[in-house]
């Protein structure tokens, strides 16, 4: 799991692609991309069901394999709007046993893809007050609580600089986007900070307090690398957060995957007429920052 991945097969992985959805060596498969979460999976399912082509991750050269369950774990190219999009059917996650560079090298692939624009998804618990399992929450910044960083190590210049910008790691003009759409269809959608943390295991009731304390609005176990990742290669990148469970300590009851399958499961609908809208809106949004 620790192979080390480079820009020759970040390349085969895309050619492999192209190949397999019929677009043409050189060209652009498509300009959004988008990373389904833990039970977030349905959206994926319907744009097959729409006319969509998949392609499991185990037959794309060098591509890394999720064990978690909620992860189908299979590419998905079709059209949602009009407009071309890949999607992404689940992750892998560093505690799977994978380097912080293998778990973001699908993000390398959507960029030499073709993808600029590209929406995160997540299963989190939640800690800002008010919050409830079920909301979802637009993420305007990260905190990185791994301990790692996919960016150490030799820095490549094809891919980007050795010291990227985080500055607006969430492009502002990409998350209005979600706003825009939230408002439209009377989502109560919430916003606030998303801390990433190592897991598997769910937090203490004591780290959630440290986590509250320092500014985290919600926590789970992936998007930070694929947001650093994203950024240093010059895609604009938006995130939204499924509520899934309350964090613990905040709880009152014992923390599951269970639940926040249950839960991804009940917001579906929302989750996907949310986004239904957002893809085609994000291949037309400018971004200066």
């Amino acid at each position: 799991m620790t192979q080390t991945l480079g820009y020759e097969h970040i390349q085969a992985a895309a050619a492999f692609l192209r190949e397999k959805f019929g677009i043409a060596e050189g060209d652009a498969i498509a300009p959004v991309g988008m990373i389904l979460g833990s039970g977030l999976g349905a959206f994926a399912d319907e744009v097959v069901d729409n006319g969509g082509q998949a392609v499991p991750y185990d037959a794309i050269p060098h591509f890394p394999t999720s064990s978690v369950v909620g992860h189908k774990g299979r590419m998905v190219f079709g059209e949602v709007g009009g407009v071309k999009v890949l999607l992404m059917q689940g992750r892998v996650h560093f505690y799977e046993g994978y380097s912080p560079s293998a778990v973001t090298f699908p993000v390398r692939v959507l960029h030499a893809c073709g993808v600029e624009k590209l929406l995160l998804t997540n299963a989190a618990g939640g800690m800002a007050d008010g919050m409830e399992a079920g909301d979802l929450m637009l993420i305007t910044d990260h905190i990185n609580l791994t301990g790692n960083n996919p960016l150490s190590g030799d820095n490549d210049e094809r891919l980007g600089p050795r010291f990227p910008d985080m500055s607006t790691g969430y492009k502002p003009a990409c998350s209005d986007v979600v706003r825009e759409v939230a408002k439209a269809q009377n989502v109560d959608i919430k916003e606030g900070v998303y801390v990433g943390v190592l897991g598997p295991s769910y937090e203490t009731p004591a780290e959630i307090r440290f986590l509250k304390a320092v500014g985290a609005d919600a926590v789970g176990m992936s998007t930070v690398y694929e947001c650093i990742v994203a950024n240093h290669m010059g895609m604009k990148v938006c995130g939204i957060s499924c509520i899934t469970n309350l964090a613990a300590g905040i709880a009152t009851h014992a923390l599951s995957h269970a639940e926040v399958k249950e839960t991804a499961d009940r917001t579906a609908d929302v989750f996907c007429g949310l986004v239904r809208e957002v893809l085609p809106k994000l291949a037309t949004v400018e971004c200066k920052n």
